[in-house]
């Protein structure tokens, strides 16, 4: 008998992360980290951190943070929200933006986060299926009836960028609601709509420092909106939790922006290496989509992801392999090292040769 105290719990299906593999001498290929370091000046603050400011409470607003940001970006510094990673942006921008209790809209295949935070915070949605080639449907977003939309640009886990002309028209049919573009990945090859954040006030673009900055066990997001935008995520921020992001990775973050040299080295290396694995994987019999992320989303012609997935993992080779009727023959595979992916391509070449 469940007891009267649970019978009131709002229970909901959690978000199911990549797995974060105990023994560390493996290849891990299976959730989107850099395999690169940090800026050399994110080690230098670590190095000389402030030990007598932990015991202060952090700045609130962010404010070295969000100026750093805006002297990058060159956006106001009142157009800019920070929060613990961009699924901390997100959440809190679903539950800013998506109270009107129409259904929000967001791709079918996609980051499993949107539905997640969608049930946790009783907000109604459908899905718009994308096309048999996995690209953005963008007709099924324009019309104009739905209470919010969020695309993720490239998307996940596909990697396809729609382009800032199919995504400009999504948000100019959709003034009647807050249009998301979640750019996690958008420094590896795509355009960012970012200059459209003045032209369209319904419009926010949240990035990370996860992927392209190598920072996701420092957990920065941020966005750029109108100031009406920013202002109520703010409100609602300030309203739950006034010290979400620590002193120590406030001086993370401005630091990793001040090296804008590596940051396009890294990001041109990783780019430079998914080319090379398209090659790679087109000779093993592979295809997929034309990524535009430090991912590509693998399918062979005659043997089975979850064969694949199971061969590599028992060789600690740990790449992503989802559930689901459109992507369960599909592997998600990062875009490591050099060192990495060969390996990784070394075992495919043999792997596949067997039988």
């Amino acid at each position: 008998m469940m007891s009267t105290w649970e019978e009131k719990v709002h229970k909901v299906t959690p978000y199911t992360p990549g797995e974060q593999p105990k023994n560390q001498d493996v290849i891990k290929l299976n959730t989107n980290e850099n395999p690169y370091p940090p800026a050399p000046a994110v080690k230098k603050i670590l190095d000389s951190v402030d030990y007598e400011a932990l015991r202060k409470y952090p700045d609130p607003a962010a404010a070295g943070l969000i100026g750093a940001l805006s002297d990058t970006y060159g956006v106001p510094r009142d157009q800019i929200f920070v929060g613990v990673g961009s699924d901390d942006v997100l959440a809190m921008s679903f539950l800013t933006f998506f109270t009107s209790g129409e259904k929000i809209l967001f791709p079918d295949v996609t980051y499993s986060f949107y539905d997640v935070w969608a049930d946790e915070f009783r907000i109604p949605f459908d899905t718009v299926p994308l096309k048999e080639d996995f690209s953005i449907d963008v007709d099924g977003f324009c019309k104009g009836t739905a209470g919010g939309i969020v695309i993720p640009n490239p998307n996940a886990p596909t990697g396809l960028d729609a382009g800032v002309d199919a995504l400009e028209q999504i948000i100019r049919t959709n003034p009647q609601c807050v249009v998301i573009i979640d750019e996690a990945y958008v420094d590896f090859g795509a355009k960012s709509v970012l200059p459209l954040i003045d032209k369209y006030d319904n419009l926010l673009v949240t990035q990370t420092f996860s992927k392209s900055r190598a920072l996701a066990g420092s957990r920065i997001g941020f966005a750029f909106g109108s100031k009406k935008l920013i202002k109520y995520l703010n409100d609602v921020k300030f309203s739950f939790n006034s010290y979400t992001m620590d002193y120590i990775t406030q001086q993370v973050g401005m630091a990793s922006l001040s090296d804008p040299d590596y940051f396009r080295m890294r990001c041109l290396e990783i780019i430079n290496e998914r080319e090379r694995a398209k090659k790679e994987f087109t000779r093993l019999g592979f295809d997929f989509p034309d990524s535009k992320s430090n991912f590509l989303f693998v399918h062979h012609q005659s043997k089975s992801a979850c064969d694949i997935f199971a061969a590599l993992r028992e060789n600690n080779i740990f790449v992503r392999h989802f559930d689901g009727e459109r992507v369960h023959d599909h592997l998600r595979v990062t875009i490591g090292t050099k060192e990495q992916m060969n390996a990784l391509f070394d075992f495919l070449e043999k792997y596949l040769k067997e039988d």
